[in-house]
């Protein structure tokens, strides 16, 4: 769906970008992740133009970017930045409306819409569809410019650092809000953080960068299983990033599930200590873990193996 082809980017002959290329298929949520000054945002910036290659060329559904209409591309394309962005003159509901206006949707179909998408994130639509962004809290903001980028239907949407603003509680209940719309949607996000732990939690692919250089591509389990290269390995492994229950998880441990089988025993885990001491005093092989973020079916046997190559990555 989504190309990058040998990419580069320079300014005043400073490489920023060296040389990248991946694809990103239809219904991914693609994750670029690095440290600040990587080129996620310079990358993320190309596939609406507001960033042009130096070199090699960004292609969607087999054409080059360059080559589509500049007012077509962007109002088909769904954006979300760190803060919400909203029109401080318009009230929510135009807010959310503003790209259908642009495109000639009639008035009345334009606010049909801009409801349904409140209602979508348990927003009411009678108590805030007439409320300015004033009037909201950081997180709500945040919620609304999440909606505004779903309401003319778009194919893509980017996404730069949209909840690195925002405490631990509201990122991870709005973290949960784009996965869940995005699955309903099946639409492409490409999603850019510095934040390895919400790299694997979010993406279905995850883009390393360093210095503008690709380091990896592949799913979250390629990514802890297998890092390509000693800085992906550091990433994990150090900086700060703990290896809690959650992130285990997230990064391919369990499989999530909605309900899981009676015949298998249960434990309810916080922390990663506690599924490995269920583990240690329990002969189950498989087995349900009950977190705040809900069950996952785990094999007793695949922890064991997690350990093994933790140690092995650390080495």
């Amino acid at each position: 769906m989504i190309r990058y082809d040998h990419v580069a980017k320079t300014y005043s002959s400073v490489p920023v970008i060296r040389d990248v290329s991946f694809d990103i298929d239809e219904g991914d949520l693609f994750v670029l992740v690095g440290p600040s000054g990587s080129g996620k945002t310079t990358l993320l910036k190309m596939f609406n133009r507001l960033t042009v290659p130096t070199e090699g060329n960004v292609y969607y559904q087999g054409k080059k970017i360059k080559d589509y209409d500049l007012q077509q591309l962007r109002l088909q394309t769904g954006y979300v930045l760190q803060d919400s962005s909203l029109f401080p003159n318009l009230n929510l509901q135009d807010n959310i409306a503003i790209q259908l206006e642009q495109q000639g949707i009639a008035k009345t179909k334009r606010h049909q819409r801009a409801c349904e998408l409140l209602r979508a994130v348990d927003m009411d639509p009678e108590k805030y569809a007439q409320r300015m962004p004033n009037e909201l809290s950081g997180g709500e903001q945040q919620r609304v410019g999440i909606i505004r980028a779903l309401a003319a239907k778009p194919a893509v949407i980017l996404m730069d650092e949209p909840f690195s603003a925002l405490d631990p509680v509201v990122r991870r209940q709005l973290q949960d809000l784009v996965l869940r719309l995005q699955k309903q949607t099946k639409t492409t996000i490409i999603f850019v953080t510095h934040d390895m732990h919400e790299a694997l939690r979010m993406g279905t692919k995850i883009a390393v960068l360093k210095d503008g250089v690709l380091q990896q591509v592949g799913t979250p389990q390629e990514i802890i299983n297998q890092p390509a290269t000693k800085f992906v390995k550091e990433f994990f492994y150090g900086h700060g990033f703990q290896f809690s229950l959650n992130a285990v998880l997230d990064g391919g441990l369990g499989k999530k599930v909605s309900a899981a089988s009676d015949d298998l025993p249960v434990v309810t885990a916080k922390k990663l200590e506690e599924l490995l001491a269920f583990c240690r005093d329990r002969q189950a092989q498989r087995f349900v873990v009950q977190t705040d973020d809900g069950q996952y079916i785990v094999n007793q046997q695949d922890v064991w193996n997690y350990l093994i190559r933790r140690e092995e990555n650390r080495a």
